[in-house]
């Protein structure tokens, strides 16, 4: 029995996962299976030790590694409850501390270059929208592909999100946002559809549901196009509405609201970037600033 294919298999039918993170937990546990290169139902939580020193000898961030232990405890959470294994060999693997990174977020000039470049080409109505949307609401990118027509109050310009652990919440876009959505709506959705019958809001160009990962190839096309030396992927969309959100005056509930943050300590990142924002403006502007 090839017990990652079933795992994969559980993860992406019963529990409904997204491409994203399907791709990347396949992507662990074939590397971590070339490394012990033995028996998957035989290995020990010294097995698991050796190969996150390996990673960490190879200079892998902290962030990466925690990913791959993460992996490795659903995996083998998995077999412990199917009763393929009689000990779970990574439930005691302790993740390691969390880097101190503040997220990237977009400057408004080079958004609006990159709104601008999204505007072109055949599909330039739909990759429009994507990038409008993403910046309006702060929806991750795996709540974007699963917005239907259904969830969409028009007239009161709100989204229904169904987020993580099923937690709903609502989101709100204006008028730019409100633009471009019914031109979507009414052509190249229209012309995307053909004869097929669609609920999702944004297809790809067989007319079926988009993935994340056809989301992070569209932006990674359009900023190609642009002069911006930046990376830009959906989730920098997501820092920068929570980021001028918060430059603009909005206050730290209402934004981890928007955001679907269950705690608090989610959303106050942003505030150590607008404050790092502040402080280089003031060392900048202030003549007695400078030591």
């Amino acid at each position: 029995m090839n017990y990652i294919d079933e795992f994969l298999n559980y993860i992406k039918n019963d529990k409904n996962y997204s491409d994203l993170t399907y791709e990347s937990y396949k992507k662990d546990l074939s590397e971590f299976k070339s490394y012990v290169s033995k028996d998957l139902l035989m290995v020990t939580k010294n097995d698991i030790k050796f190969y996150l020193q390996v990673l960490f000898d190879h200079d892998n961030q902290n962030s990466t590694v925690s990913r791959k232990i993460s992996t490795l405890k659903s995996f083998y959470k998995y077999l412990k409850n199917e009763d393929f294994i009689l000990i779970n060999p990574a439930s005691n693997i302790k993740y390691p501390k969390k880097e101190k990174r503040l997220p990237k977020f977009i400057q408004y000039n080079d958004l609006e270059k990159i709104l601008v470049v999204s505007k072109n080409g055949t599909f330039g109505e739909r990759n429009s929208l994507i990038i409008e949307l993403m910046y309006s609401t702060g929806v991750r990118v795996s709540e974007l592909v699963n917005i239907k027509i259904n969830d969409i109050d028009f007239s009161k310009h709100q989204i229904r999100i169904m987020g993580k652990g099923s937690y709903e919440r609502y989101v709100f876009y204006g008028d730019y946002t409100d633009e471009i959505l019914s031109k979507y709506i009414n052509n190249l959705r229209i012309k995307l559809l053909g004869n097929k019958n669609n609920d999702y809001l944004i297809l790809n160009k067989d007319g079926d549901k988009i993935t994340t990962r056809g989301i992070a190839k569209i932006i990674d096309n359009i900023i190609k196009e642009t002069s911006i030396n930046i990376s830009v992927s959906p989730h920098s969309l997501r820092h920068t509405f929570a980021t001028h959100l918060l430059d603009g005056g909005c206050d730290l509930r209402s934004v981890q609201e928007l955001l679907g943050h269950k705690s608090i300590n989610s959303t106050e990142v942003y505030t150590h970037v607008t404050s790092e924002r502040l402080k280089s403006v003031y060392i900048k502007a202030h003549p007695r600033s400078r030591i």
